[in-house]
């Protein structure tokens, strides 16, 4: 740029082009770097910050302001910072031209004040035609004040101005709307994105006299009791993510420059579901969507802080991933970690509550935390046969702990093994099978064991030989009729009466099951190779209940038919008490079984 090396006013008042096209530019920084338009005016308080903050380390007891005035067509913006000499704005105008080669140059020249300055700048054409910027230093009082003014076609011209134009140190950034974006430089759109990115900078920002800044920030201000301090940042939460939670957690962390707060979301959420923070940087809001901020196990909470040591990326829209973030991802994971341990020390009504929205979060933590899952365990709520209780109340009921692995296999087998005293809990659910194995490592001399349909057969009581022997042809028409769907037919006497048949398999047998029906729809090279995978043909198992009255008249039996279609009918009905879901088979027998004895209960004696 033959302009950087040129100090004659004349010279310089002389129109230049940008090294850079700068319409692609804009380009770039509105569909690519920027979400949103509205990071224009982040751009030009974080200018006027960053100004005021390099004056300030010269000289502490300069002013402080920042002065925003709109009305819809323009847009000027004056801080009381460090200012510019015109050997800056060439400076600057060379940042610019390096800046905009590469995404990494970007950030490079976020790195420095006269960086940072250019690229804000730049981001304004996203909303204006025009910029005119008149500084004057305060490094360099004797220097004049200077003008630059750009528009959006890469033209612009630098200037010296007379002392009056600017006697005072500082900066004005003047805008002129471009065509269609004129409602973002109204008054009422400005004062918004003013307080929305700005309420917790350390500096006095007002919008045509309204204040922006409310300080100090919700979480740092002096309440007289621990309840209104809770009611007061509820209302907080409320206004800024529309909810009100159910607690919210500190989340000071002075060795990482960090303060802020963690709203406890009062529904359930999907832990796939990434959450978004709000988080200030220095005070100016960076973004309101960081997800990588909290530990994935943390779903439910939504969080908001001020940081002075997380690093953005180039957009200073997100949070750069580093070493840094995952140490105070590790921390903030603490702050929770320690508050629901707080809970379960000290209030455990508060507690009940939040686990009755937020067990599945809680669980997924303490798979890792074994001392989360030792404070947890009386409290954190799993399915069992007696009933919706802790893993500390099971353990103690029962000197076995038995579990199943899904939560077919457990609605299968909890009546059953509840009638012969087995408890039983369902290990079928997101999580519970892990902890239930854990259990050992927190609750030493604990046996957990899984419970399969082998066991449950086992516990079983066998049927007197004789009698078994008596009813060899009924279980033979019995078994004729299951055997093509695969399952077989057993004789058993057990708890409750009331139950009359019990179909019980496991995971080998439906994997088996699944591989004999794809393998009759295959074709013959496909049949070939699922054939050659056939195992050593697993079987589920209807067991019929000797003691039940219903069995007993069913055995007695001497029609053949009759008997196929009972025994199709018991089938379905234990699928059916088992929730099971049923395949095209399954349904197809239920219908002809059902449609079977409506045929023989409505003929005659003499049909039969």
């Amino acid at each position: 740029m033959d302009s950087q090396t040129s100090q004659s006013s004349q010279a310089s008042q002389s129109p230049h082009t940008f090294q850079v096209d700068l319409r692609g530019l804009v380009d770039l920084l509105s569909h690519h770097l920027y979400s949103s338009p509205k990071v224009y005016l982040r751009e030009l308080l974080q200018n006027a910050v960053d100004a005021i903050t390099a004056r300030r380390a010269e000289q502490p007891d300069s002013p402080a302001r920042v002065r925003l005035h709109a009305d819809g067509g323009t847009l000027r913006v004056e801080d009381s910072g460090v200012g510019l000499t015109e050997a800056d704005v060439h400076n600057l105008l060379a940042t610019i031209g390096r800046s905009s080669k590469r995404a990494d140059g970007l950030q490079e020249a976020r790195s420095d004040f006269l960086g940072q300055f250019g690229i804000g700048l730049l981001a304004c054409f996203v909303v204006a035609e025009r910029i005119r910027v008149v500084s004057r230093s305060a490094r360099t009082p004797d220097a004049p004040p200077v003008e630059w003014t750009a528009t959006d076609d890469g033209s612009y011209t630098v200037r010296t101005l007379p002392d009056a134009e600017r006697p005072e140190p500082g900066t004005t950034v003047h805008l002129v709307a471009r065509a269609g974006a004129s409602e973002w430089l109204t008054k009422e759109r400005v004062l918004a994105l003013a307080r929305d990115f700005g309420a917790l900078l350390p500096y006095d920002v007002q919008v045509d006299g309204e204040a922006v800044t409310d300080l100090p920030a919700p979480w740092d201000r002096p309440y007289p009791s621990p309840g209104t301090r809770r009611v007061a940042l509820a209302r907080h939460c409320h206004e800024l993510f529309g909810f009100t939670p159910l607690d919210s957690i500190d989340l000071s962390v002075p060795l990482a420059g960090i303060r802020g707060v963690a709203y406890v979301l009062p529904g359930a959420v999907s832990p796939a579901q990434r959450a978004g923070h709000r988080v200030h940087l220095k005070g100016m809001l960076l973004t309101e969507r960081a997800e990588q901020l909290l530990p994935d196990w943390a779903f439910f909470v939504r969080c908001v802080l001020d940081t002075d040591s997380l690093r953005p990326t180039a957009s200073r829209e997100s949070l750069y991933e580093d070493e840094t973030l995952a140490a105070v991802r590790e921390a903030l994971g603490e702050r929770i970690r320690g508050w629901l341990t707080g809970l379960a020390a000290g209030d455990p009504e508060r507690l009940a509550a939040f686990l009755s929205v937020h067990h599945l979060g809680v669980k997924s933590l303490a798979r890792h935390d074994k001392e989360m899952l030792r404070t947890m365990l009386p409290w954190l709520p799993f399915e069992t046969t007696d009933g919706r209780v802790s893993l500390e109340e099971f353990a103690q009921r029962h000197p076995v702990v038995h579990f199943t692995r899904t939560v077919e296999e457990y609605r299968q087998v909890a009546p059953i093994a509840s009638a012969q005293g087995i408890g039983v809990i369902n290990g079928g659910y997101t999580y519970d099978g892990e902890l239930v194995e854990a259990l050992p490592s927190v609750r030493p001399g604990t046996v957990v064991a899984e419970l399969d349909s082998d066991t449950v057969t086992a516990h079983l009581d066998s049927v007197d030989p004789a009698e078994e022997l008596a009813l060899a042809d009924f279980l033979a028409a019995a078994r004729a009729k299951l055997d093509p769907l695969g399952c077989d037919v057993v004789l058993r006497a057990f708890h409750p009466l009331s139950v009359p048949a019990l179909h019980l398999d496991d995971r080998s047998a439906r994997h088996e099951q699944a591989r004999a029906e794809a393998e009759e729809q295959a074709d013959d090279l496909w049949a070939g190779i699922l054939g050659s995978l056939r195992g050593s043909a697993p079987r589920a198992r209807l067991v019929l209940n000797h003691l039940n009255p219903l069995i007993r008249r069913i055995s007695s039996l001497g029609d053949r038919d009759l008997i196929g279609t009972a025994t199709e009918s018991l089938y379905g009905q234990a699928l059916l008490m088992a929730q099971r879901p049923l395949r095209p088979a399954d349904s197809a027998l239920l219908n002809r079984a059902f449609i079977g004895l409506l045929e023989w209960a409505t003929h005659g004696e003499g049909d039969h």
